[in-house]
C-alpha cells in the first residue's frame, strides 16, 4: 500500500512554518507497512486542493490532508471536500458538545466560527478531536482513502494515533516492516559502500538496506518488510550479525541510543568519571554530555579555555608550548587532557583545540585543523583530523569525534569493573 500526503497552508509555502507533520506522519506510516510516494505542499484555494486530489488518486491508494480546517474565513478546505465529494455540510451533535464543553473549559463563548466547526460531510466518517475543534473526516472512493485532519502538530497527531493509523491498518491490512538503525562512525559513505558491497547484494529479498549520512556518522537501516514478522526478526538479527562482523570497528551502536548516551552507560557500568577541556568546541561536547539524564553520576565538569591565557593560568599549558607548538597541536592538547583530569580527579578527561573558521587558518594549520587528546587511566593519546571549512560543522563533527573517541578508549581498558 501507498500513501501521499497533502499538506495545505501558505504559512508552509513561504517558510513562515517548517513542514514538521509530513515528516511524523511518514515515519508513524512506514511503522505499519505503508510507505509515504509523494508529499505536496499546496496553497489553501479550492482548484489548488481539487487538482492536488485529482492527481494523488491517479497515484496511491492513501491520502492524508493536513491544514485548512480552522475556525476563520480563508480555511476553506472542509467546504472543497464536501463539494468534492458531493457532500452536504450538516451539524454534527456530538461535535458540538465537545466544541461548547472545550471553549466552556477555557472561558470562552461560543461564536458562529465555532459552530460552524462542527459542520461536516453528510457520508464522511468522522473523528472526534479531542485536543482541539476541528474533527477528523474519512472519506472512501472506490480504492481510495482520503483522510483530511487539522494542521496543528498535537491534534494532528492525536488524531492519526487513535483513529487514522488503526483505521487504514483495519482496511489494508498492511504487510509487517522492522527496521534495525546501525550507527556508524570512521569512514566516507562511497568507502563503506565498497565495504558493504557483497553484503548487499548477497541480502534476502525480505531485507533491503539504505545509507543515512549525517557527517560524521553514517546510518545504515535495515529493513525488513513480510507477513511473518517472526520470520524478519530472525532474519534482520542474521543480517545485523554479519555486519558486525564485516565492519566491527565502524559500528558504535543502534538507534534510538545516542553516541552521548552510549559513552555516558559505558562510564556508568564501570563506575568511572569524565572531564573535558574545550577550546575550538566551546563547551559543545560537555553539552552532549550533560544531555543525557543522570549524566551527574559521571561527568564531572568541564573547562572551556577558549583564550590561550586560559589555557596557561587555569590549565596550566607552559606559554613557551604554546609559543613554539601553537595552541592547535598535539602536545598542547596532550598537556591539556592530563591536567583537566588531574584538575577535576577524573579516570577520563577530553581536550580538543582546533581551527573552527571560517578564518584563522595558515598554509601549516589550514581552516578545519583539528586535535583531540583522549586522558584515560593510564596515559594520554592525541588524533588529528582536518575536518573543512565550515564553522559550525567543524565544531558539531568534532565533538562527535571526540566522544566516539573517548568510546573506542573505555573499551579498550578492559572489562566491566565490579
Amino acid at each position: 500500500m501507498i500513501a501521499e500526503i497533502i499538506s495545505i497552508g501558505d504559512e508552509l509555502l513561504i517558510g513562515q512554518t517548517i513542514n514538521t507533520n509530513a515528516a511524523w506522519m511518514g515515519q508513524e506510516l512506514n511503522k505499519i507497512g505503508i510507505d509515504v510516494h509523494q508529499v505536496s505542499v499546496i496553497t489553501d484555494d479550492e482548484q489548488h486542493i481539487r487538482k492536488a486530489l485529482d492527481e494523488s488518486r491517479e497515484r496511491v491508494n492513501i491520502v492524508l490532508i493536513t491544514g485548512g480546517l480552522g475556525p476563520t474565513k480563508d480555511d476553506i478546505t472542509k467546504t472543497t471536500l464536501a463539494s468534492y465529494f458531493h457532500m452536504p455540510l450538516i451539524e454534527n451533535e456530538e461535535i458540538l458538545i465537545s466544541i461548547k464543553e472545550r471553549l466552556k473549559s477555557r472561558k470562552l463563548e461560543m461564536n458562529e466560527l465555532n459552530r460552524k466547526q462542527a459542520l461536516v460531510p453528510a457520508n464522511a466518517r468522522v473523528f472526534l478531536n479531542k485536543w482541539g475543534t476541528a474533527p477528523g473526516m474519512w472519506f472512501e472512493d472506490k480504492q481510495n482513502v482520503f483522510v483530511s485532519m487539522p494542521g496543528v502538530p498535537t491534534e494532528m497527531k492525536g488524531l492519526m494515533t487513535e483513529y487514522v493509523l488503526p483505521a487504514i491498518q483495519e482496511k489494508f491490512h498492511p504487510p509487517e516492516i522492522i527496521h534495525k538503525t546501525l550507527l556508524t562512525m570512521g569512514t566516507i559513505e562511497a568507502r563503506l559502500a565498497d565495504l558493504l558491497e557483497d553484503f548487499e547484494n548477497e541480502l534476502p529479498a525480505e531485507i533491503k538496506m539504505a545509507y543515512l549520512p549525517s557527517s560524521p556518522i553514517i546510518k545504515l537501516r535495515l529493513s525488513a518488510r513480510g507477513q511473518d514478522r517472526s520470520l524478519l526478526e530472525k532474519l534482520l538479527k542474521k543480517q545485523i550479525n554479519k555486519l558486525y562482523e564485516i565492519i566491527p570497528d565502524l559500528i558504535f551502536g543502534t538507534e534510538p541510543e545516542t553516541l552521548e548516551e552510549i559513552v555516558g552507560r559505558l562510564l556508568k557500568e564501570r563506575k568511572q568519571s569524565l572531564a573535558t577541556a574545550e577550546s575550538c568546541t566551546g563547551g559543545n561536547i560537555s553539552h552532549l554530555v550533560t544531555s543525557v539524564p543522570g549524566s551527574s553520576d559521571y561527568y564531572v565538569g568541564s573547562l572551556i579555555a577558549y583564550a590561550n591565557e586560559v589555557k596557561i593560568n587555569t590549565l596550566n599549558i607552559p606559554v613557551e608550548l604554546i609559543e613554539k607548538q601553537g595552541a592547535v597541536s598535539k602536545e598542547v592538547v596532550l598537556q591539556m587532557a592530563g591536567n583537566v583530569k588531574d584538575l577535576f580527579g577524573t579516570d577520563y578527561s577530553v581536550a580538543i583545540s582546533g581551527i573552527a573558521g571560517p578564518s584563522g587558518g595558515t598554509p601549516e594549520k589550514p581552516v578545519g585543523t583539528t586535535w583531540i587528546a583522549i586522558g584515560t587511566p593510564d596515559n594520554c593519546i592525541a588524533y588529528k583530523f582536518n575536518l573543512g571549512t565550515d564553522r559550525l560543522r567543524n565544531i558539531h563533527m568534532a565533538s562527535l569525534i571526540s566522544l566516539n573517541l573517548l568510546r573506542k578508549n573505555i573499551l579498550k581498558a578492559g572489562t566491566v569493573l565490579v
